[in-house]
């Protein structure tokens, strides 16, 4: 049996700044929410940065405005929060805005299963610090579900795990720091505990990418209103990832992208140490 997931990310309504292009988010929206309509998926997953933050009030004014454009969605939704959408607003104002709550979740897909690991994706900027801070609570919660795993997992998330090089990303070649979590090795560590087959999709870095690690694909989707890979225009993307014995994926708009990948339980031998 093959389950089929819509998926949209980095969807960033609200106002142009340098690539990206939120002033078409909207129009987009009520584009992709179409393509939904027409193609019927299973289920629709939403890698989260929804909006492109200001403050308080404007975010959640554009939230909700956003909230506003997934109704025209006839098929179940999936939301997981980005950076942008936690600068200003709480977990809280999130679920109550999109209805739903916004903690970590299995879903049972049929031969598959998608665990929606919801980590916490705020930004810490200080003069200490800048960047991503996974809470212990949150990678427990993935090696338990990696441990306890009984068919084929789907891992989404906001930040990808990776570790995958930025080098010609316009965000995040020269600040790789927040294109990832500091603790991605103990991440991938978790992940590496799955008996079963193991693929991973997520947003934030705002390219198309496939990594394999440890016999664990890794995808990363392009962002519904990046330009710098669209010549200044929205890459207006969204996808289709259809599971069965195999993973296929396909993204669709202006930085069309397909992969059909065979996720395995095979164990690499440990990279070896610098010389």
């Amino acid at each position: 049996m093959t389950f089929r997931i819509a998926t949209i990310t980095d969807i960033h309504h609200g106002a142009p700044a340098q690539a990206k292009r939120g002033d078409t988010a909207l129009a987009l929206m009520a584009k992709f929410a179409d393509w939904v309509n027409a193609e019927k998926p299973d289920l629709v997953l939403d890698l989260g940065d929804r909006i492109s933050d200001v403050d308080e009030e404007t975010d959640l004014r554009l939230a909700a405005e956003v909230a506003e454009a997934f109704k025209a969605v006839n098929a179940p939704i999936h939301h997981i929060c980005g950076n942008h959408d936690r600068d200003y607003l709480g977990t809280a104002q999130n679920e109550e805005i999109f209805g739903q709550n916004m903690g970590h979740e299995l879903l049972d897909c049929g031969d598959w299963q998608i665990a929606l690991w919801r980590a916490d994706p705020k930004i810490t900027r200080s003069p200490e610090f800048y960047g991503f801070t996974l809470p212990e609570a949150d990678l427990l919660w993935l090696s338990r579900t990696m441990q306890a795993a009984q068919k084929p997992t789907l891992v989404a998330s906001h930040v990808p795990v990776s570790g995958h090089g930025q080098v010609g990303n316009y965000w995040f070649e020269h600040k790789e720091e927040v294109s990832r979590y500091p603790e991605s090795p103990r991440v991938r560590d978790a992940l590496a505990q799955a008996r079963v087959p193991v693929a991973c999709i997520a947003g934030h870095v705002h390219w198309n990418t496939v990594t394999t690690v440890n016999g664990i694909v890794h995808m990363t989707q392009q962002s519904l209103t990046e330009s710098f890979t669209t010549q200044g225009e929205p890459a207006a993307a969204w996808g289709m990832l259809e599971l069965s014995g195999t993973v296929h994926w396909q993204v669709f708009g202006n930085d069309p992208f397909e992969a059909r990948l065979s996720p395995t339980v095979r164990r690499w031998t440990p990279p070896m140490e610098r010389l």
